[in-house]
């Protein structure tokens, strides 16, 4: 199938490849020139792994390419994705003028029927509001339809091959039927193809969201009580997770949730719920949790250290989660800005996220090129992002180089009887 893609964000650089790697003759649209200029030359503006093989190949295979030219990429193709940013507006809601703007090009350079697909995170309603400006656009035929995407960062490449699911909303029998055709080869091992009318597509994912974001500050909660009462929250998570009902997909306690979806999308759930004068309570509950739990752990320096000034802090780990160097509403950032305020040096490492915390804190903080150089002279190490790399270290090495053994660890990745055996004073997340 001829597709175009415009935006060649993190959706849409995933999205336009893995259509290609099936087989589809696909144009990846971008106003940016430079940018595309990186993606001719094979090369990505983003880490996720496995991306930027496929890229490489597809080019070479001549079905993927690149191009600011948004007209010849609606004209070359019968399926548009709309896969422009959406960014939060001050009052929490979904800024939609980049995807609004972009179905007003794509209605004026329309040579034809075309499918005209939100692949955007969007708020309900906005398939209606594409619908309107392209009609007043063109009398060409088209439909719009609503087609949202569930991609983990650090595994979207299988997520989009491999889908748990595919959402479709459409209105109209003909587009329902070419989006079905065109994802048909990603579903043969079972996973349904699921048909709805496009608002029920738009809430889809901004309910799968909320849900992973609800369970995530529920287990933090939990870990909290845990401390508290002297409870062990590994044992009570085994337990939970135990009963089919729940199971154990996003109950680990850390320091909160960040990255660029579930903050994002339950500021903007909270606020088209608003809009209709439904008080979403438990997504405000949700979200003033997490926002307390990346602070958590400044409260327990502060706690065993009494004062933070002049210490030094080494952090493992700075984008949002590992496989990634995305450090939108991460909790490093939070964290490390208190960890300042406090009057403490930061020394910090992560294996992707180094350039993008350059730009975040500039000189503020020490940026380490290993894991071990970050310890040298720490008083203490918080561990914020669980990259594989840091699940097996020498104890014995990171002691030697520590001024001081103490570790904080965020996201529970020790065994706490036996970094005590190597002589560390350890803290975890709700475990005694």
């Amino acid at each position: 199938m001829k597709i175009a893609v415009v935006g060649t964000g993190y959706v849409g650089l995933v999205a336009g490849t893995c259509f290609a790697e099936n087989g589809n003759d696909v144009i990846c649209v971008d106003k940016d020139p430079a940018k595309v200029r990186i993606l001719q030359r094979g090369k990505i503006p983003i880490y996720e792994p496995g991306l930027e093989e496929l890229v490489r190949r597809n080019r070479t295979e001549k079905r993927l390419t690149f191009t600011t030219a948004l007209d010849r990429g609606v004209r070359q193709s019968q399926i548009i994705f709309i896969a422009v940013g959406t960014p939060t507006g001050e009052d929490g809601s979904a800024d939609l003028q980049h995807v609004l703007g972009v179905a007003r090009d794509i209605a004026r350079a329309m040579n034809g029927y075309k499918v005209i697909v939100n692949k955007s995170t969007v708020p309900v309603g906005t398939a209606a509001q594409v619908r309107d400006i392209v009609r007043r656009e063109t009398t060409h035929p088209f439909s719009v339809v609503s087609n949202p995407e569930f991609l983990k960062q650090g595994a979207a490449i299988d997520d989009f091959l491999k889908p748990d699911r595919v959402v479709i909303g459409a209105e109209d029998p003909r587009g329902a039927e070419l989006m079905s055709e065109l994802y048909a080869p990603f579903t043969r091992t079972g996973a349904p193809i699921m048909l709805m009318d496009c608002a029920s597509a738009e809430l889809c994912k901004y309910a799968a969201n909320a849900m992973l974001a609800t369970r995530i500050s529920f287990m933090n909660e939990v870990a909290n009580v845990c401390e508290a009462v002297g409870a062990n929250v590994d044992q009570v998570r085994r337990a939970v997770a135990s009963d089919r009902r729940i199971g154990s997909s996003f109950l680990f306690p850390g320091v909160g949730y960040g990255g660029s979806c579930f903050p994002k999308d339950v500021k903007a759930m909270l606020q088209f719920a608003g809009a209709k004068s439904y008080d979403f309570k438990i997504l405000r509950a949700v979200e003033a949790v997490n926002e307390g739990q990346k602070l958590r752990l400044i409260d327990r320096l502060k706690t065993h250290f009494g004062s933070l000034k002049g210490k030094r802090i080494a952090v493992w780990g700075l984008a949002f989660k590992p496989r990634t160097d995305d450090m939108r509403e991460a909790p490093s950032v939070p964290l490390i800005k208190g960890l300042l305020a406090a009057g403490a040096d930061v020394q910090a490492y992560d294996p992707e996220a180094m350039t993008v915390a350059k730009s975040i804190f500039g000189k503020q903080i020490s940026y380490a090129e290993s894991s071990y150089a970050a310890l040298t002279g720490a008083d203490a190490l918080i561990i914020v992002t669980e990259w594989s790399e840091f699940r097996e270290p020498d104890y014995a090495r990171m002691k030697k180089v520590m001024r001081g053994a103490v570790i904080f660890d965020g996201r529970n990745i020790y065994n706490p009887e036996q970094l005590r055996a190597h002589g560390f004073t350890y803290y975890s997340m709700g475990r005694p």
